[in-house]
């Protein structure tokens, strides 16, 4: 009789694992087929330990993953892919969050030069995006706005150099840019007291008003 009882328990006992891991199998199944977040946590709800536990989690953040980056290439935009990047810092698409950001950063840094078109706002693109087909652009514009100079003559010394300096600027300081002393260098063996860059036009203009007041000086194209 008490083998009997034994022998019953036992059967009972299996009945009820292999209904409860027919349950699990089945419940897998519907999980995969719905593929949702909520589907996955479901199943790990009910069954924590199961053999499927692991693939429920790792697709779980896959679907999130997925799900953060539908969202940012929605909206398209610098702050919209920079909220993926902290939702998913090491999700499969963070390189490409960061590209699309970078992309975005210089369009509109280069746009920012463009409405500005001053010297130093194409100088400053440059300096952060020296390559590339803006970058060609930007110092073709920039050698229009500040690729010449006027020079008013040369120095054998740097201190003689400076006192003529003085001297044009308190003569023509009203009607000139800042003018500068160039050190020597390979094409120019004597230092030269010359304006700031500025566009061909300018430097023309500048040069026909210091001719006028009986001062020397020539259009030079710069040299960086």
């Amino acid at each position: 009789m008490i083998a009997r009882r034994l022998a019953l328990s036992g059967l009972l006992c299996c009945v009820v694992f292999l209904t409860a891991c027919g349950s699990a199998k089945y419940e897998w199944s519907e999980a995969n087929t719905l593929n949702t977040v909520a589907a996955y946590q479901a199943f790990l709800s009910k069954y924590p330990d199961d053999p499927h536990a692991a693939d429920a989690k790792t697709r779980i953040a896959q679907l999130q993953d997925e799900r953060a980056w539908s969202t940012a290439q929605a909206t398209s935009t610098v702050e919209s892919y920079q909220q993926y990047l902290t939702a998913q810092p090491n999700g499969t698409h963070a390189q490409a969050a960061r590209d699309e950001i970078a992309s975005r950063e210089r369009t509109a840094a280069w746009q920012s030069a463009q409405t500005n078109e001053t010297a130093q706002s194409l100088e400053e693109f440059l300096q952060k995006y020296p390559t590339g087909t803006e970058a060609d652009r930007a110092r073709a514009k920039l050698k229009v706005l500040a690729g010449y100079r006027a020079e008013f003559g040369t120095a054998h010394s740097q201190k003689t150099a400076d006192r003529e300096r003085d001297a044009l600027a308190k003569r023509f300081g009203k009607d000139l840019q800042q003018l500068v002393v160039l050190e020597p260098d390979a094409n120019n063996r004597e230092y030269r007291i010359t304006s700031t860059p500025m566009s061909e036009s300018d430097a023309n203009a500048a040069c026909a008003s210091a001719k006028q007041a009986g001062q020397s000086c020539k259009v030079v194209q710069t040299t960086g």
